[in-house]
């Protein structure tokens, strides 16, 4: 019976509290003296209220939550990726979005598993964080490239690609553009495609415009160089 009795009182006995963020630990900065048995502790009305803190767990630094993202999240990173966002960025946004799982052991050995398949070709590349920045700023962009009227022209990749860096500030390879099938030989509204690192293609609306030379400064400080660069191979030849 005692030991059924004991049983009982265990099964029914709660959980010891646990500490929550929010615990404060305290302790008394003068000893209790002990006290007979079976009554109460004496406590001094003033002394016996001052408290000593041992631990404040409501002021703590709060720690991040890591997660694992499931697909590409703008100034985060790509599918796979482990990142350490506040607990209200990660519980409010990407968990309930399903933009990221917790990285939890078996998550992370499924994304390397993933990944390792990815650098063997076996699965499709992803795009990098920059590249879809790339995509987002040329499909809100318009190309205009300048020609000009004196002299007979035909546009190609080279001149395209000097255009995107000249006026956009986008870096863009010759072998990464296609431009219309039939010549351009003449002023218009045109159109050219731009693959981004090899896995997506954004066409661009192209004006070819006539070509007027800038009055500024540096210009005509060039142009100078160039005239006296000219007069002193004439010179020379002389």
């Amino acid at each position: 019976r005692l030991g059924s009795f004991r049983v009982a009182w265990c099964r029914a006995d709660p959980p010891p509290p646990l500490p929550g963020q929010g615990t404060v630990v305290v302790e008394r900065w003068w000893q209790v003296p002990l006290s007979k048995e079976g009554q109460q502790p004496r406590l001094h009305p003033r002394r016996h209220r001052i408290y000593r803190l041992v631990e404040d767990t409501k002021h703590l630094p709060k720690t991040n939550l890591e997660l694992i993202l499931t697909q590409s999240v703008e100034d985060l990173g790509n599918r796979g990726d482990v990142v350490s966002v506040k607990k209200s960025v990660g519980r409010n946004k990407l968990l309930p979005q399903g933009l990221a799982v917790y990285a939890s052991p078996e998550n992370r050995k499924m994304f390397e598993e993933e990944k390792k398949l990815r650098q063997e070709g076996k699965l499709e590349a992803l795009q990098t964080q920059s590249g879809e920045k790339t995509i987002r700023f040329l499909k809100s962009c318009r190309l205009e490239v300048g020609m000009k009227n004196n002299v007979k022209w035909e546009l190609n990749n080279e001149i395209v690609a000097r255009h995107f860096f000249k006026n956009l500030r986008v870096f863009v390879p010759p072998h990464a553009l296609k431009l219309p099938e039939e010549p351009i030989t003449r002023w218009g509204e045109y159109w050219c495609d731009v693959t981004v690192n090899g896995l997506e293609t954004v066409r661009v609306p192209m004006s070819v415009v006539k070509f007027l030379r800038p009055k500024t400064k540096r210009y005509k400080h060039w142009l100078a160089q160039q005239q006296a660069q000219l007069a002193a191979r004439r010179e020379a030849l002389l």
